[in-house]
């Protein structure tokens, strides 16, 4: 069959319609879809999903076919620092494997869980509407496939097509119409339970109808566990799904702290001196700040290119950016704070204490704060993750920095007692701050189901060791301005396991 173009649309945009009420669940659009798109095993571009609604003997089973949703807002296009990820004119969103550098920050993005790294090239992908298809005139694979007809593809351009006509006429829905992404997969038919990734309960074993489920670490699962329990108004029970893999790990978690270690040294030293604290002169302030601030950048900027699946192309960031995103944006940063520390330990070196050395001082200072706070941003941007779209993270950030800052300047300043009494309160004040902040994210009602499970992985779930064991470190770190840097430290090094909780809880509810 081929696609029909009315006279009347002149540029088409393309929507799909799934028909849920006569998916027979065969599987023939995964299969065609693998074949088409030489998709590896292991990964789909789509997939049927599965819940069984109900209790013996009144029990039905319903079917989801789940893939890109071809938003018209898309995140995933906002995010990807070099347009990777990129919308046609026809709204169909496309990719160019030869400029994706794999830093999954579109797998973070999708609120569908669509997107997924490409074994064989190591490059991101997903369903792209068969957009070679759609070129010649032709059909994507599945809808030629579905033998009950389930999926139809059609041209919102055109009010005489067949499936505008349905999406217009039929009670139709999308999947996260919260995240405004506008998407342009409508379901008839499709049941709540196989819509919501967290309404269905997951098997209590290891085995799905045709398949054992993948539990390995960072691996998920739709629908919820006992110990979490979504309050589902139906009795419903996951019976096959696809897993997907969480995209940033360890690497990711500890850019964030290290990172937080090369802005808050500046920060908290270029305070100190504003204040009168510590001396412009002194070997801490030419020296120590600097080269601590260099080495913590140099880990970021290590622990980045090695989480890319495409660490050669890195440079990709700085000769191909996509300013909307923000990791190109925090790339940059980042370089600009490199400069300014590079060229106040340059001028501390050539002894050069003048006009120039109060401009790079509040140029570093700008670049710091900006260090600190752009990755807020970068995770709104992830609009997959609702635990990280709180509008407190800008000032928990700076926080954690100041906290991180003084913890790394501490050593430094033994020999002051100005600065060394400085330090100490503003990291035990920092320590406060941050316990607060942590409150707050954790106790207050969260708006959306998600969200509340995300804190409960985070508190109580998979990820509670690091969470508690971090609360304690900088609930110790609140000692500082009475008992020394020990606590300090101690603080400092255990923000790390809070860093890594939140990141991962974050992406430890399913999406799809």
């Amino acid at each position: 069959m081929s696609v029909v173009e009315s006279p009347r649309a002149a540029k088409p945009k393309w929507i799909k319609v799934i028909d849920q009420t006569k998916c027979i669940g065969c599987h023939a659009c995964s299969t065609a879809c693998k074949s088409e798109n030489l998709v590896p095993l292991g990964v789909n571009r789509t997939y049927v999903k599965a819940v069984e609604t109900g209790v013996f003997p009144q029990v039905r089973r319903n079917f989801q076919v789940t893939r890109c949703n071809q938003c018209e807002n898309p995140p995933c296009v906002a995010i990807c620092p070099t347009r990777a990820m990129f919308q046609r004119d026809d709204g169909i969103v496309d990719f160019d494997k030869s400029i994706c550098i794999g830093c999954k920050a579109c797998m973070a993005a999708c609120p569908y869980d669509a997107i997924f790294i490409n074994p064989d090239d190591h490059t991101a992908e997903k369903c792209n509407f068969c957009a070679h298809r759609i070129e010649i005139g032709l059909e994507p694979a599945c809808v030629t496939i579905c033998p009950t007809e389930a999926i139809m593809i059609g041209n919102a351009n055109d009010p005489d097509d067949k499936v505008t006509k349905m999406i217009h006429r039929d009670p139709v829905t999308v999947r996260r119409g919260e995240k405004s992404t506008r998407p342009k997969l409508f379901y008839k038919g499709a049941h709540q339970s196989t819509l919501d990734p967290i309404a269905a309960r997951q098997p209590a074993g290891d085995t799905f109808m045709w398949s054992e489920i993948n539990r390995s670490n960072r691996i998920l699962n739709s629908g919820h566990v006992a110990e979490h329990h979504n309050n589902d108004s139906v009795e419903s029970r996951l019976v096959y799904d696809v897993s997907h893999s969480m995209p940033w790990g360890w690497r990711v978690s500890g850019y964030t702290w290290t990172k937080g270690i090369a802005m808050g040294v500046a920060m908290s030293a270029l305070l100190a001196m504003a204040l009168g604290k510590l001396s412009v002169v002194s070997t801490t302030a030419k020296y120590d700040m600097p080269i601590v601030a260099l080495v913590a950048l140099a880990v970021t900027g290590f622990l980045l290119i090695t989480d890319l699946k495409q660490p050669k192309r890195f440079i990709y960031l700085f000769t191909k950016p996509h300013w909307r995103s923000w990791l190109v944006k925090g790339g940059f940063i980042i370089g600009l704070d490199g400069a300014a520390i590079v060229f106040w330990l340059l001028f501390a070196l050539l002894g050069i204490n003048s006009v120039a050395m109060d401009v790079i001082g509040v140029a570093l200072a700008v670049t710091s704060v900006m260090g600190a706070i752009y990755t807020a941003y970068l995770f709104s941007q992830a609009r997959a993750r609702d635990l990280w779209q709180s509008p407190l993270r800008v000032p928990h950030l700076l926080v954690q920095a100041l906290l991180l800052g003084s913890a790394a300047l501490a050593p430094f300043v033994t020999s002051d007692q100005i600065a060394q009494h400085f330090v100490l309160w503003l990291g035990g004040l920092m320590c406060v701050a941050h316990l607060g902040f942590v409150l707050v994210e954790t106790t207050i009602a969260h708006p959306t189901s998600h969200s509340k499970a995300a804190v409960w992985h985070m508190t109580i779930g998979r990820y509670s060791a690091p969470f508690w064991v971090s609360a304690v470190a900088v609930l110790i770190g609140v000692s500082a301005p009475a008992l020394g840097m020990v606590p300090l430290l101690v603080a400092g090094i255990g923000l790390l396991g809070y860093e890594h909780a939140y990141i991962q809880a974050g992406q430890s509810v399913p999406l799809a």
